[in-house]
């Protein structure tokens, strides 16, 4: 049996008799943990934009700023700390955090 090379991009790789090895069943479902996994993080985003927009409101009708760095500040803690809890590198979620945080200011700007 010879491997096929991974051409659709997806990283699927066949065998060139048409038959499924076992590697490539396992592969298939692990990718398809990784597509479950993505539509999580994706329907998390979701809910957290829904959540920070709510906010947005509550910070008009109150007259507050959109901005508030204490805030910001304690939610970077805390994407460090879980960072560290489940052992993922730190700088890479803060990271994400930061977009997070960026984008809903703009959203709340946008809303005012």
């Amino acid at each position: 049996m010879t491997r096929e090379t991974d051409t659709d991009g997806e990283g699927e790789i066949g065998h060139g008799d048409g038959v499924a090895m076992p590697e490539d069943a396992e592969l298939d479902d692990l990718r398809e943990e990784i597509r479950e996994i993505d539509g999580d993080i994706v329907e998390l985003i979701a809910r957290r934009t829904y959540v920070a927009d709510t906010i947005a409101g509550v910070k008009e009708e109150e007259g507050l700023p959109t901005t508030d760095e204490s805030q910001e500040t304690q939610v970077m803690e805390r994407a460090g700390e879980n960072a560290d809890r489940f052992d993922v590198d730190a700088n890479l979620v803060k990271a994400i955090f930061r977009l997070l945080i960026e984008l809903n200011k703009v959203e709340q700007r946008e809303s005012r």
